[in-house]
């Protein structure tokens, strides 16, 4: 039974919350851990954990191959998984096709939306905010069809300017695709005016929710994007998964990028009949356990309430950003007013990896190095930075923690 609290009841009992997660008891190097790299990925309630056990131990077979009972248990619950994501984002289930994150989502929309489209003067617009997956793909699709990769300019305080943004959206801007919130930066972007400057001028909108949906209520259909693709392991739920979702006009109209079975209806030597989205791009056996974890990890997030999980975060990032800023020679990149709790940090005279090597024997883990974000690095000047990452299962005693480490390794490294 979880220690988490009724939503109708008000906050949840966060230091019973932090219970849930058994990886947070250990101790690193004899120090308690203290965990601030949740952006990188996010730790595992036992509900989680406990459901993907019990698939495994009891429920274990392959979804929409078999009528034997193992089989349709694992259909309902892989299928169930979908339902529960649907309802998470406000979408329908038809429309979102399961990944295996972010990576793969954004792969599908380049291989079978922009590749048959795209052609000679063409332009993808993406930002100078955005993590190698949201850029890689749509170079690599460039390559291929003459298209060209154009970034649009952050501010000094990390946020995207709008006016900018306007003007960058010419006639041969094909795709604009943008992070929903900074995986370096903590910036949360205007997704709602980017996505309707863009549909006014008939640009199709991706955006990358990999660092949202873990810590805010995402509507998806309010925000107006033609596509939306989330990973699960950042969001309590297992490796391996996360989902796509698209518009039905473009589901539709886009040919698989993937080949073989479950994504068919009828094959022959002749030709094949594929099947309906979303099932058409979910060619092979999926991640079936971990998509039902990731059902699990939605339950959670839905017990707390992300408004819940919005407002503690607010109050931890608030909290590590004036201990940060009380430590001499520490610099913060970004200062957008709205942040999620997401600080990268460079301490003069110290390199970010000695710096996280000497934080993790204090106990603390945050990440150091270029964050999959080598453009926005050299943006601001930088060849790396330390990244800490907070979550609602963290507390403003570990933020001491790290500020009192923080002091006492930029001793050892002055």
């Amino acid at each position: 039974m979880s220690a988490r609290a009724d939503i109708a009841a008000g906050a949840p009992d966060w230091a019973a919350v932090r219970t849930d997660f058994p990886v947070l008891e250990r101790e690193v190097h004899g120090k308690p851990l203290v965990y601030l790299d949740s952006a990188n990925t996010g730790q595992k309630p036992r509900a989680v954990i406990d459901t993907v056990d019990a698939f495994f131990r009891r429920h274990n077979a392959n979804v929409s191959r078999a009528v034997h009972t193992l089989g349709t248990e694992a259909t309902e619950a892989y299928e169930g998984a979908r339902a529960k994501l649907a309802r998470f984002v406000n979408v329908r289930p038809d429309d979102l096709v399961l990944t295996s994150g972010t990576t793969m989502a954004i792969n599908l929309v380049a291989y079978s939306w922009a590749l048959p489209r795209l052609g000679p003067g063409d332009v993808v617009l993406v930002t100078h905010m955005e993590h190698h997956a949201n850029i890689v793909p749509w170079q690599l699709v460039a390559q291929r069809t003459g298209a060209t990769v154009r970034a649009l300019e952050v501010t000094d305080s990390g946020e995207l300017d709008l006016d900018a943004a306007r003007a960058a959206l010419t006639p041969e801007v094909k795709l604009f695709a943008f992070t929903h919130v900074s995986n370096v930066l903590g910036t949360v972007n205007p997704v709602r005016a980017l996505c309707r400057e863009a549909a006014r001028r008939g640009i199709v909108t991706l955006v990358d929710g990999s660092q949202a949906l873990p810590h805010r209520q995402v509507d998806i259909a309010a925000l107006g994007c033609d596509f939306y693709a989330f990973t699960g392991h950042k969001m309590c739920g297992p490796t391996g998964t996360g989902a796509l979702w698209a518009r039905r006009e473009h589901l539709e109209a886009m040919p698989p990028f993937f080949g073989g079975g479950e994504m068919i209806r009828e094959v022959a030597f002749e030709q094949t009949v594929f099947n309906d989205p979303p099932h058409k791009f979910e060619a092979g056996t999926p991640n079936i356990a971990g998509h039902i974890g990731l059902g699990a990890a939605v339950d959670y997030l839905s017990g707390l309430g992300m408004d819940h999980v919005e407002a503690r975060e607010a109050e931890l990032r608030a909290h590590a950003v004036e201990a940060l800023d009380g430590i001499d020679g520490l610099r913060v990149l970004g200062r957008a007013p709205e942040a999620a709790a997401v600080i990268s940090f460079l301490v003069e005279g110290a390199h970010a990896h000695d710096l996280a090597t000497l934080l993790d024997l204090e106990g603390v883990a945050v990440r150091s190095g270029h964050h999959c974000a080598h453009p926005l690095m050299k943006r601001f000047g930088v060849a790396a930075t330390c990244r800490m990452s907070l979550a609602f299962y963290n507390t403003h005693a570990e933020i001491e923690r790290f500020a009192a480490a923080v002091h006492k390794v930029r001793g050892l490294l002055a």
